[in-house]
């Protein structure tokens, strides 16, 4: 009986087999199978699936790519990142010839030259550029979020001005420490705006909570393009040494081409958080159709250009926002003012946390001290409503109340449906204030 059992057991072992499938792929839904494991109790076998070839390919593009990508980045990171390694590879290969024009004009080579002298400029240089970005911080830090797209694209061509002002400085000896000293500051302003929307961006593109990741593989990206436009920049200084306007001649080809990639990354960009630009266009859309525009159609339409002086650059149905003054100094108005607008207006905003008064077509808005980030967003296109119909109706405050009654939450909630960001908008506010309104009673004899 025992042997029976054991030759049965035995049996039934060398019958059984197993097989096993490796697959390799940070995305559940972007999987490549690479080796088949077959197993019984008699032997093995393994096979190689795909060409070695492939997974090499695979493994490399990992480190340049976010983990889980296409499916864990929005749809503007691929064309974003083409047209910024571009214009990237073009700024390494200039940053070669204007630091050529710099060390020549500081005295590299000449025996003239002292190195107490060339430590003195170059550090006049690097004081003025620190100095110049904590200014900078000062004055427009809080803007960044809001204007990502302009600024970015201010942020290059801050960068091209200064390397510009070293290119030329050879040409002016006599006041090289003055242009080199703006040069540098220029490129401060870029090192701000560059470094505070790149952190805005990289939280846009970030759809699986991972922007660290997506920060980490640009930094691999960006380090590949620095590698293959020093490697350029070099040749390109090699073969125009001596020759200045061959080094005109390229430097403003490539700074032509760099303002273009730019122009085209940030209009690659399909930003669903709310700003006041990107609010007004929404709302006058809604409030002619009663529909909701997609991130993607609202980017076709805003502007990206940091000063409007080309007449197709902005149009006037898109600058409804310039109408508004967000987080408005109650202590701006005079005592005309306050009796004229601020008491007449009061009594239609008893249940706001906000206040709204127009004065000569701008409407501004008083945010109360105790008001959050939805009080914001809502006083903002409850005062667009206003600065909508500021010509057209005589009963200003209490029209606008009516739509906001009756639209505000179904405008909302199409928002969120359209995939906007709805939590806040992103302006910053200085200014608050606190209100008490008591209405007087009449007395009666």
């Amino acid at each position: 009986m025992e042997t029976s059992s054991s030759s049965s057991s035995s049996s039934s072992m060398s019958n059984k087999t197993i097989t096993f499938e490796e697959w390799n792929g940070s995305s559940p839904t972007k999987l490549s199978k690479t080796f088949t494991i077959k197993a019984s109790s008699s032997s093995v076998t393994i096979s190689r699936s795909g060409a070695r070839f492939t997974h090499v390919w695979r493994r490399l593009l990992q480190a340049f790519v976010p983990e889980g990508f296409p499916s864990s980045v929005t749809a503007d990171y691929v064309p974003f990142q083409i047209w910024d390694s571009l214009q990237g590879l073009s700024t390494y290969i200039r940053t070669m010839l204007s630091t050529q024009a710099l060390l020549s004009a500081i005295g590299v080579g000449e025996k003239s030259a002292t190195v107490i002298g060339a430590t003195f400029q170059w550090f006049l240089r690097d004081l003025t550029g620190m100095l110049g970005g904590i200014l900078f911080t000062f004055y427009q830090g809080s803007n960044l979020d809001s204007n990502a797209k302009r600024w970015r694209l201010v942020a290059d061509l801050m960068n091209d001005l200064g390397m510009l002002m070293d290119l030329i400085s050879p040409l002016f000896p006599s006041a090289f420490v003055f242009v080199v000293c703006l040069g540098s500051i220029s490129r401060s302003f870029t090192g701000v705006a560059s470094g505070a929307t790149r952190a805005a961006l990289t939280q846009h593109f970030a759809l699986q909570d991972n922007a660290a990741d997506i920060s980490a593989k640009e930094g691999s990206q960006e380090t590949v393009a620095t590698m293959i436009g020093m490697a350029l920049g070099m040749l390109v200084a090699r073969i125009t040494i001596g020759h200045p306007l061959a080094i005109w001649f390229s430097f403003l080809s490539l700074t032509v081409f760099h303002m273009y990639a730019n122009y085209r990354a940030v209009r690659c960009l399909a930003l669903n958080s709310l700003n006041p630009e990107r609010s007004s266009i929404l709302l006058q859309h809604f409030m002619g159709t009663g529909q909701v525009l997609s991130p993607e159609q609202v980017s076709s339409q805003e502007s990206v250009l940091p000063l409007q002086i080309i007449s197709w650059s902005s149009k006037n149905a898109n600058s409804l926002h310039k109408k508004v003054r967000l987080g408005m100094r109650v202590s701006s108005f005079d005592n005309m003012e306050i009796k004229e607008h601020l008491l007449s207006a009061a009594p239609y905003y008893t249940k706001a946390k906000y206040l709204l008064v127009e004065r000569k077509g701008i409407v501004d808005v008083i945010v109360h001290k105790d008001s959050n980030a939805a009080d914001v967003l809502k006083s903002f296109f409850h005062a667009l409503v206003l600065g909508k119909n500021v010509h057209k109706s005589k009963s200003l405050h209490s029209d606008g109340q009516k739509w906001i009654d009756n639209q505000y939450e179904v405008f909302i909630q199409k928002l969120k449906s359209s995939g906007w960001k709805t939590e806040r908008l992103l302006s910053p506010i200085i200014w608050r204030a606190y209100w008490i309104y008591e209405p007087l009673e009449e007395k009666i004899d």
